[in-house]
């Protein structure tokens, strides 16, 4: 019996991105971008479309359009993604190895964390989308400045109003010229706030209107705006963490490199901006849109960078992971302070959208991080 044309199509497009997924495409620019949009859905949405490719099955089972022997194209797919599900089930081991190597075999007595947290199944199979929580309200669209809409953050923080916990600052990618606040690191966001942490998402000037540094100023405008008003939110304006994802990874890194810079801060130069930590999540490192090197964080690496978790995936096709491991082997090698780079085996770029298998291990891999960091503070 031949399967039906829609049945096969359904199937040859779950293959490509199983295939994509596996195998994503470098180059040229147009085929990587295709390459990361089709791919994110099968790396970090394995379930989803593991639903939709059983339930095409069994319909034209149901229907008498393909027999048992006419579904080994699916069979064949599903081995494919099961690929997928284990490279994701990996990511714990790399996260506790890479948290041993850059905090020292003492990491999770130091940390409190005595073992791995059990993964949330049911949220990753069943509602794997970011929902904010009911526990944690947004008080949403503050200003920090005076860019109109692109100067407006979001502050998120439990409902009971918690005070003196840590302050996370994080901002959003897109290349600089597109993005906005409370789209990505959700799920991070969300577990901080639930634990007695205020998070800070912030919008920032886009190109072409802007241009580099228009865009680290913003953020340094955004951690003065922290010192200032965090005890109004509850939290302790002297544990300020900065995290970023893909272009907020570049800025997040910038800002904590040149602290207090006052060629960064014009108009605010003697406010304070230096931060407790920094999490960058698959970060560009390199220069911005070919100008010099003072507009790369690699320039401003020196003895005191604060620590910094750098997550990145080895099978990133929009920002390569030469760039990742290049910054952090640099880091280590000048920066006195402690350096995690745990390179996510299968990921592929922003993998930080959904509660993932990959991405919950990668929470812990911060949330560790940060109680290990904040216990060496006091």
């Amino acid at each position: 019996m031949t399967p039906p044309l829609g049945y096969l199509t359904t199937v040859a497009l779950t293959a490509v991105g199983v295939l994509l997924g596996l195998r994503p495409v470098g180059r040229p620019w147009p085929l990587a971008y295709l390459s990361f949009r089709i791919g994110i859905v099968i790396d970090e949405l394995p379930f989803v479309v593991l639903y939709w490719l059983l339930a095409s099955t069994a319909l034209a089972l149901g229907q008498g359009s393909i027999d048992l022997l006419g579904g080994w194209p699916a069979v064949v797919v599903l081995a494919g993604m099961a690929v997928v599900v284990r490279q994701g089930l990996r990511t714990g081991p790399v996260v506790d190895h890479a948290l041993a190597e850059g905090l020292g075999s003492g990491w999770r007595a130091a940390a409190g964390v005595n073992r791995r947290r059990r993964l949330p199944l049911l949220r990753i199979l069943f509602l794997p989308v970011a929902i904010r929580p009911r526990d944690v309200e947004r008080r949403a669209d503050i200003s920090y400045g005076d860019a109109g809409r692109r100067n407006l953050l979001d502050v998120y923080r439990h409902r009971s109003h918690p005070s003196g916990g840590p302050l996370l600052i994080h901002l959003h990618g897109g290349g600089f010229d597109s993005g906005r606040k409370n789209t990505q690191s959700l799920p991070l966001i969300h577990r901080l706030a639930r634990r007695g942490w205020v998070c800070v998402s912030a919008n920032y000037r886009l190109r072409p209107a802007a241009r580099f540094p228009e865009h680290l100023v913003d953020l340094k405008k955004v951690i003065a705006w922290a010192r200032e008003h965090a005890h109004e939110y509850g939290a302790d304006p002297s544990m300020i963490f900065v995290s970023g994802s893909s272009a907020g990874g570049h800025l997040a890194s910038m800002a904590a490199l040149t602290p207090n810079d006052p060629a960064f801060q014009p108009g605010f130069e003697h406010a304070d901006t230096s931060v407790t930590a920094v999490v960058s999540l698959n970060g560009w490192y390199g220069n911005y849109y070919g100008q010099g090197p003072e507009s790369s964080p690699m320039t401003y690496i020196g003895q005191d960078a604060p620590p910094f978790f750098i997550a990145h995936g080895d099978r990133d096709s929009i920002a390569p992971v030469d760039g990742a491991r290049l910054f952090a082997g640099k880091l280590r090698g000048t920066s006195s302070a402690p350096v995690v780079y745990a390179e996510l085996p299968g990921a592929q770029h922003a993998f930080d959208l959904f509660h993932s298998p990959r991405f919950e291990r990668v929470v812990d891999g911060i949330e560790a991080f940060a109680a290990w960091v904040l216990s060496h503070r006091r």
